[in-house]
């Protein structure tokens, strides 16, 4: 498996933390192991949403004073006058009304962000669940029990990059190599 932040190539499909990058990688192993899809997400798609949401309600509301204010009034003018002051008052009334009805009554709909998945709950966070998101145990190493690899590079003496202070320093340093 590779990290989808990195790139880095995992050693083990079971790592819980990229090597690299420290990108979370327990929901990545799941969605690969479930074909792309999160069993707890899943019946997110399946739910029927619903037409008569708050936002729809407005549009739709909008949508009719538009269509019998600039559409219906003016073919209706042209036949009786005042069959389109009645349509124009008509429209207008109706529209204002399903506006008002679908932002004080309706429900809007559910974002993302607002539905709770398994991962957030208060159960999935005590017990086990916890444990098998979390860091293993730190390995440390001393520092003194530390040896670089046979034929490992060596850092330049970053002393001799820089200009010497006197030209007598720089003569020493020359007598001392020849030793």
């Amino acid at each position: 498996m590779h990290c989808p932040r990195c790139g880095q190539q995992q050693v083990s499909e079971d790592t819980r933390f990229c090597s690299r990058c420290g990108f979370p990688l327990g929901l990545v192993s799941e969605i690969l192991a479930h074909g792309g899809v999160l069993p707890q997400l899943a019946d997110l798609d399946t739910k029927k949403k619903k037409f008569w949401t708050r936002r729809n309600g407005m549009k739709v509301g909008l949508l009719w004073f538009l269509v019998l204010a600039f559409l219906i009034t003016p073919a209706a003018g042209a036949a009786i006058e005042e069959l389109a002051l009645i349509i124009a008052a008509f429209g207008f009334v109706t529209g204002l009304l399903m506006v008002i009805f679908s932002w004080m009554f309706l429900e809007s709909e559910p974002k993302l962000s607002q539905i709770e998945t398994p991962y957030q709950s208060a159960n999935y966070l005590s017990g086990n669940a916890a444990q098998q998101n979390a860091l293993p145990p730190s390995q440390s190493q001393p520092a003194q029990d530390f040896v670089p690899p046979a034929g490992a590079w060596k850092a330049p003496n970053t002393g001799e990059m820089a200009a010497p202070h006197s030209v007598t320093e720089s003569t020493t340093r020359l007598f001392q190599k020849d030793e």
